[in-house]
């Protein structure tokens, strides 16, 4: 019996050109689906399409600030997949507009059209929590849920992969300043995913694999403590930089200066306020099976993937000669 094509589904992807979505478009694409990806800069989304066939894969204009645009993009689609996030505030840009408007719209659209939805939210979602991104996000999520019951939720730790924002961004700094700072002495603990793997995990939300209106958790193999991964950045390119104990009052004080530095350097309160909590798979996602392990795919380490990217870092790179 010759299996059933996905080639005449269309799925619409919101954010697919972002650091997660041109990991779902592959995924989706692999798979033989038709996707239209929307974002705010089509143009700037033309990289995507050598990923498919051709016409496989059309990037289309929608803003998750504008209802209309939102819903344009949603017609005729089987599923949506809402990616859109952002880690800071900045200009028109703000956590309530992105993350719990936009998603709401999404949502409508998803309920209006008669598509399945999947949001990507994030470990630490709650909307009592001092983070006003966390508390976006989980608004987010209730949101979503009420407007289409069937929304399959992914909240990921933090995502590494060769375009990620931690790994880099550390081992930029790394190779620019003399010390790291530890902010609240670099206890907090992670659980960093590979992209791929999340990506993986949202095509099978895709095919209807996931228990609808379900809220997924998804880390790696290893648990770390933010000092441990400074520690992993600093051996992985060779590199001795102190580590610094910044204490969260501290960090605080140094945000309100730091937020309008450019990357690597900017740290918002908001992000001090995240990192007062733990970025790990909860018990309960763990006993309930809705984790990466628990739909049957096998986590990739950090530790066997991210030196594949910051070798860059290293004073003479890859070409480095290193003792026996």
């Amino acid at each position: 019996m010759t299996a059933k094509s996905n080639s005449d589904t269309l799925i619409t992807v919101y954010g697919g050109s972002g650091f997660l979505g041109r990991h779902v478009v592959r995924a989706l694409a692999k798979r033989d689906y038709r996707i239209r990806v929307a974002v705010r800069r089509p143009e700037l989304a033309n990289f995507l399409q050598p990923l498919g066939r051709v016409g496989q894969i059309n990037a289309v204009q929608a803003n998750l600030r504008h209802s209309a645009s939102v819903d344009a993009a949603a017609r005729d689609a089987s599923v949506l997949v809402n990616l859109v996030g952002i880690l800071a505030e900045g200009g028109r840009q703000r956590f309530d507009r992105v993350h719990s408007y936009g998603t709401e719209q999404v949502a409508l659209a998803a309920s209006a059209h008669g598509a399945r939805l999947v949001q990507i939210s994030a470990i630490g979602a709650d909307e009592n929590s001092p983070s006003q991104y966390a508390r976006s996000k989980a608004t987010a999520e209730r949101l979503a849920l009420a407007a289409q019951p069937q929304t399959v939720i992914m909240r990921p730790s933090i995502l590494f992969g060769p375009e990620d924002d931690f790994f880099n961004r550390f081992a930029t700094l790394g190779r620019m300043s003399p010390f790291l700072p530890l902010i609240g002495g670099g206890a907090t603990k992670f659980q960093p995913v590979f992209v791929g793997d999340v990506a993986t995990a949202i095509a099978d939300a895709v095919d209807g694999k996931l228990r609808d209106g379900t809220i997924y958790e998804l880390g790696g193999p290893e648990v770390r403590t933010f000092k441990e991964l400074m520690q992993f950045v600093l051996a992985t390119i060779e590199r001795k930089r102190l580590l610094v104990p910044l204490p969260f009052f501290a960090a605080k004080l140094k945000a309100s200066i730091l937020q309008f530095m450019p990357a690597p350097l900017t740290l918002t309160g908001d992000q001090v306020e995240q990192l007062r909590h733990d970025n790990v798979v909860s018990q309960a996602a763990l006993a309930e099976g809705r984790t990466l392990q628990g739909i049957g795919i096998e986590p990739d380490s950090f530790e066997a993937i991210v030196p594949s990217y910051l070798w860059r870092f290293r004073r003479a790179g890859q070409f480095r000669s290193r003792a026996a």
